[in-house]
C-alpha cells in the first residue's frame, strides 16, 4: 500500500536556507480554482546547488514564481509555507517582499531581452537595482555596476556600462541579467532556464559562471531547467517535478547512478547522449496531464510500465531507508511506494 508522508526531521532543518512545505499553487478561473501544484516540499542549505527539472508543464517555472511572490495576487492562490531562514514569505506584505527581492532572493529570467527594459542603458538599470536596497550615490552605484559587470566576465565594463540591451549578444545580456541579481549579494538565486535561447558554447559559459559565481560567494542556487546535463555538470541535487508534485529529491550523483522513480529514470533514458550507440532513442509515452485532467493516485501511472495494483492510491513523497551505498550521497525522496523493489536504469547503470 501507499506510505504515509515522513516529516522532515529537526535535524536535517539545522542548515535549511529555504524550505518549502506543503506548497501549492492555484490559479482562480471561470470554472473555480485550478491547482497547478500541490504539496510541493524542498529544502536548500546555504550554498547549495539544486536542479529543479522535469518536463514543460511540469510546475517548475510557477513555483520559482511563488518563492519570490512574483504571480498576480488577484488570480493566484499560494497555499503552504516557503520558509526562508525561519520567515514564512507567504505571509509577508507587499512592501516586506520588496525589501526582501533582490537583496536576499534574486532571480534570473528565462529571456533576457524581454526581462530588461530597453530604454535605459544596462549600467543604470543594474545601477538601479543597487541603489534600491542601498543608499549610495549615483557614482557609488555606477562602480559598483561596473564591478559587477567584471565579475559576470564581460570585457571592458566601464564602456559597456553605458550600452543599451540591443547592443549586446544573447549571452552577453544574460551576464548582464546575471550581475543584476547578484550585485546586492543575495544569498538564493534562482535561476530559471538561463541558457535555453543560447548556443551550446554560450551555455557551458554561463552554467561555469553560475557554478563559480556559486563557489566563491556561498550564494545557494536553485537552478529550473529540463537540461539534465547542466544538472549533472552544475548541481550537487536533484529535485525533479512531475504534475506539479515532486517525485524525487536526491544527490545528482546518486539518481544518475541510480534513479528511484520511473519518471527520472525515464528523463534520463531519453537523453541521446546517454544511449548506446545505434540503440532506440528512449522516450517516455504520452504528455504531462493539464491542470485540470490529472489522474488520481499516482500522476505518472498512465505512463508508467512499472505500474500495478496500489498505484492507483495518492502517493506520498517519502524518506528512502538508507542502504551502505546510499550513505555517503545522503537522504533521498521519493513520491513512490515501490521504490525500494524497482530497479531502474540511470546513465551510469543503463
Amino acid at each position: 500500500m501507499p506510505v504515509t508522508t515522513e516529516p522532515l526531521r529537526s535535524a536535517d532543518r539545522v542548515d535549511a536556507l529555504l524550505e518549502l512545505r506543503e506548497v501549492g499553487v492555484s490559479f482562480r478561473t471561470s470554472a473555480g480554482d485550478l491547482a497547478v501544484t500541490r504539496g510541493v516540499s524542498f529544502r536548500i542549505a546555504r550554498g547549495e546547488r539544486i536542479g529543479l527539472v522535469g518536463e514543460s508543464g511540469c510546475g517548475k517555472t510557477v513555483t520559482g514564481l511563488a518563492i519570490m511572490r512574483l504571480l498576480a495576487a488577484d488570480s493566484a492562490r499560494i497555499s503552504g509555507q516557503v520558509l526562508f531562514e525561519g520567515r514564512d514569505l507567504v505571509g509577508l506584505s507587499a512592501a516586506q517582499m520588496r525589501a526582501l527581492r533582490g537583496r536576499e532572493i534574486a532571480m534570473i529570467f528565462q529571456e533576457p531581452m524581454s526581462a530588461l527594459d530597453p530604454v535605459f542603458t544596462i549600467g543604470h538599470q543594474i545601477g538601479q537595482a543597487y541603489r534600491s536596497h542601498f543608499a549610495v550615490s549615483r557614482a557609488e552605484a555606477r562602480e559598483r555596476a561596473v564591478q559587477a559587470l567584471a565579475q559576470v566576465g564581460i570585457a571592458l565594463p566601464s564602456r559597456r556600462h553605458d550600452d543599451y540591451p540591443h547592443q549586446l549578444s544573447g549571452g552577453m545580456r544574460q551576464r548582464v541579467m546575471i550581475a543584476m541579481a547578484l550585485i546586492c549579494e543575495p544569498k538564493l538565486l534562482i535561476a530559471d532556464e538561463p541558457t535555453t535561447a543560447l548556443d551550446v558554447t554560450v551555455q557551458a559559459q554561463i552554467t561555469d559562471l553560475l557554478r563559480e559565481l556559486s563557489e566563491r560567494s556561498g550564494t545557494a542556487l536553485l537552478f529550473i531547467t529540463h537540461d539534465l546535463g547542466v544538472v549533472a555538470e552544475t548541481c550537487t541535487r536533484m529535485v525533479t517535478m512531475y504534475a506539479g508534485e515532486v517525485v524525487e529529491d536526491a544527490p545528482v550523483d546518486a539518481v544518475l547512478d541510480r534513479p528511484r522513480h520511473p519518471y527520472t529514470s525515464g528523463l534520463l533514458r531519453s537523453l541521446p547522449r546517454l544511449t548506446p550507440r545505434r540503440a532506440p532513442l528512449g522516450f517516455i509515452p504520452g504528455r504531462v496531464p493539464g491542470a485540470a485532467e490529472m489522474p488520481p493516485g499516482c500522476r505518472f501511472l498512465p505512463r508508467c510500465g512499472h505500474g500495478m495494483a496500489g498505484c492507483d492510491q495518492p502517493q506520498a513523497l517519502r524518506v528512502l531507508a538508507r542502504t551502505p551505498s546510499d550513505e555517503p550521497a545522503g537522504e533521498r525522496r521519493v513520491r513512490c511506494w515501490r521504490a525500494d523493489a524497482l530497479q531502474l536504469p540511470g546513465s551510469v547503470n543503463p
